[in-house]
């Protein structure tokens, strides 16, 4: 069957491409191995981040890179198979990292961020999710005073860009929270004016529900391959083969597995993640994300339960599992929150998209025409869905764009 757009891949950034497209009149095929939002749109700490305007640059410091080093920390781990593969990228990354290219990458990044709840909100209305929706923000909980008043500090500097705080004393959070232990802490940033999702997949799955009742099509299969045809697309599965005028690739940490054949080699690599549930109880309720800045990790309410959400991992996409960095965090996390009762068997775990520049990739492909690139958006791909799927709508219908996309075009890297 031909459609007038084919978009491979069912997390946030794919479902709300497909979404904007069908809204906007094209007869779109979304297709993914797994029902929309079951993958890194499933495994993420559930925040739409408005105030996530500053990029995680690799560390430059001497002392941070002695302290990372050790391999034994809560919030960055690696695997050496991983180093090696990804090596010539995470160069790329060092080299980005630089201060002064950090500047720059903000101001664009932050282009995006500005409109990340104004979108969601369009698809949280028009898929009436608006019962998974939290908007009291999240905190950002501190160890060291050092660094909290370096946040304090940034946070004071980025209120004339709509980013909303309240720095609260250990007596204000407990008043917030009144179940937590912060004996260990000394302050902690609220950050009110971003939101909570308290089922992250089930808010892709009404987001996939709102794209089907416009008549959208879903289809879950294995992609084993595309080919151009003629003016259009070919897109061979495990099931069936479909043909489009148009495609975009949003496969998150699978892109470039698809698109290598047809001569990209785009720097992109994985970043795991790990998450556990735990049983909500009246001793461990909690009413908003707590975030442990210097441990990295997360733990919030959701309908599963009190998710606790590592930092990353540098590992490759199916290498085993390893709970050794999520057992490091949870001893953390007991101390902070009575947490008993597992709910999984066994914790989750899965990969996000990251480019060396820490920028998404956004636009045409370059080499061939009527193909579209959507991923590479790090940790913050539940965040940016919306947007990304907004100016992906407009560039393949010829509108002019609601942010410059110029930053975050493919043939930025010299191999693309």
């Amino acid at each position: 069957m031909r459609y007038e757009v084919i978009v491979i891949g069912a997390g946030m950034v794919g479902t709300s491409i497909a979404w904007h497209l069908q809204s906007h009149n094209s007869q779109v095929l979304l297709l993914d191995k797994k029902p929309p939002g079951s993958e890194t749109s499933y495994g993420n700490a559930g925040l739409i981040q408005r105030e996530a305007i500053h990029v995680h640059p690799f560390p430059r410091h001497l002392a941070e890179l002695i302290r990372v080093l050790p391999n034994q920390n809560t919030d960055i781990r690696y695997r050496w198979p991983a180093v090696f593969r990804y090596h010539q990228a995470l160069l790329k990354y060092w080299q980005f990292s630089a201060p002064s290219s950090v500047q720059q990458i903000e101001k664009e990044w932050q282009t995006l961020i500005e409109h990340c709840t104004s979108e969601h909100q369009e698809m949280i209305t028009a898929a009436g999710a608006e019962d998974l929706i939290r908007r009291d923000g999240w905190i950002e909980m501190h160890r060291d005073e050092n660094k909290l008043k370096a946040a304090i500090l940034g946070a004071e500097n980025v209120l004339q860009q709509g980013i909303e705080h309240k720095v609260l004393s250990i007596t204000q959070l407990k008043e917030l929270e009144p179940n937590g232990n912060f004996d260990d802490f000394i302050g902690a940033i609220h950050w009110s004016n971003s939101w909570q999702v308290s089922n992250p997949g089930a808010l892709v799955k009404a987001y996939a529900k709102s794209f089907q009742e416009m008549h959208g099509s879903i289809g879950e299969c294995t992609v084993k391959e595309i080919r151009p045809e003629g003016d259009g697309w070919q897109v061979i599965t495990d099931l069936d083969t479909f043909y489009s005028d148009d495609l975009v690739i949003a496969a998150g940490p699978w892109s470039n597995q698809l698109i290598k054949p047809l001569g990209y080699d785009l720097p992109l690599f994985p970043m795991r993640g790990y998450h556990q549930h735990f049983e909500t109880t009246p001793q461990n309720t909690v009413n908003h994300s707590l975030v442990d800045m210097d441990k990295g990790f997360v733990m919030g309410p959701m309908q599963q339960g009190i998710r606790v959400t590592t930092g990353a991992e540098m590992t490759t996409i199916d290498a085993p599992k390893n709970f050794d960095q999520l057992n490091a965090v949870l001893a953390f996390a007991k101390n902070i929150l009575p947490l008993n009762q597992k709910v999984e068997t066994e914790a989750w775990a899965g990969s996000r998209p990251c480019m060396p520049d820490m920028k998404p990739v956004i636009g045409v492909a370059g080499k061939h025409n009527n193909l579209w690139f959507a991923f590479g958006h790090g940790h913050q791909g539940f965040t940016l869905g919306p947007i990304t799927g907004r100016i992906i709508e407009e560039l393949l219908h010829n509108k002019p764009t609601i942010v410059d996309i110029e930053p975050f075009n493919a043939q930025r890297f010299s191999n693309a």
